[in-house]
């Protein structure tokens, strides 16, 4: 049985990953997350050990895994963007292989570091691109597979509300955060480059702490592209977000059956075959620029998405 320990696991998508320990008939051993509202260890590993304090968990992932005898096998990581750096260095520097949320991290460049860093170690790093399993974007992958030497228009529009609260938080400053595009965009715009190719050229209309929009032009597709943290932005009010992708006019919608995909990410990784640096560095490096581009007119507005 292998033996896991996690950080951020008083975190919003932390129960996600712990029921992806549990159903892939694995253990965890420690949990750590400076704040305390971690109940929900109770429906999954009620006798794992806990702490709050940063230094104690690192003092505990040390004593297990110092001399021959490793007791952890994987570091799993939720916690806040600009900490995933750090903790991945962590996991790796005492032998075990890192599981880490989206994104890795928030500057590419950190990329290469810890690629040496793996090689060092003899250990993996892998990351949660779960969107690659979702049913709908398997079938759509096997369909664009069959056909060649076509450029497709798309549309990928993502529209998940969120409160006051957001704003004062880590996730509400770029910073920490990496901004709309990386925090809430980051698996999307891995989507469309496993879906349409490499990134040639990328143009951003709007970015804001509200929405932000613009263009991608991939190797087999050009896509125009919206995310929205605004409520207001929802075509139907009885929904609470919106996923959705339009290939030649034509909807793919995949806001539904999300609930195992973590599992299935973890079963890969646990076979040796999950997504790793390599992988998520294209959408790295895109979320990197379009954080950091500046602002542009050229495009063509006659989509209401990119209206203002």
């Amino acid at each position: 049985m292998k033996k896991f320990v996690i950080t951020g696991v008083s975190g919003y998508v932390a129960p996600r990953h712990l029921k992806a320990i549990k159903e892939t008939d694995c253990d965890l051993i420690a949990a750590f997350d400076p704040h305390d509202s971690a109940g929900i260890l109770d429906s999954y590993f009620p006798e794992a050990e806990y702490f709050n304090d940063y230094s104690r968990f690192e003092r505990y992932v040390s004593k297990q895994n110092t001399g021959e005898s490793k007791q952890i096998d994987y570091f799993s990581i939720c916690s806040p963007n600009y900490v995933h750096d750090t903790q991945i260095r962590l996991g790796l520097n005492y032998g075990c292989n890192v599981i880490c949320e989206k994104p890795l991290v928030l500057n590419p460049s950190n990329l290469d570091l810890l690629s040496i860093l793996e090689e060092k170690s003899g250990k993996k790093v892998f990351t949660i691109l779960q969107l690659r399993y979702h049913p709908s974007i398997v079938k759509l992958k096997e369909e664009l597979n069959q056909i060649s030497g076509k450029k497709y228009q798309v549309t990928l529009t993502y529209i998940t509300p969120r409160g006051k609260w957001y704003y004062y938080s880590w996730k509400g400053e770029d910073e920490k955060s990496g901004g709309l595009a990386t925090n809430i965009g980051i698996h999307l715009f891995d989507l469309l480059i496993y879906l349409f190719g490499n990134v040639k050229e990328s143009f951003v209309y709007r970015r804001d702490s509200q929405k932000a929009s613009g263009l991608i032009i991939l190797n087999n597709a050009e896509v125009k592209w919206f995310l929205s943290i605004d409520k207001n932005d929802l075509p139907d009010s009885s929904k609470k977000s919106l996923r959705s992708i339009q290939i030649d006019g034509n909807e793919i919608e995949f806001s539904e059956g999300f609930t195992d995909l973590h599992t299935k990410v973890y079963w890969e990784i646990l076979k040796g075959n999950g997504p790793g640096i390599e992988q998520a560095r294209p959408s790295i490096e895109t979320v990197y620029k379009i954080r950091f581009s500046e602002l542009t007119n050229n495009l063509d507005l006659s989509h209401p998405l990119l209206k203002v």
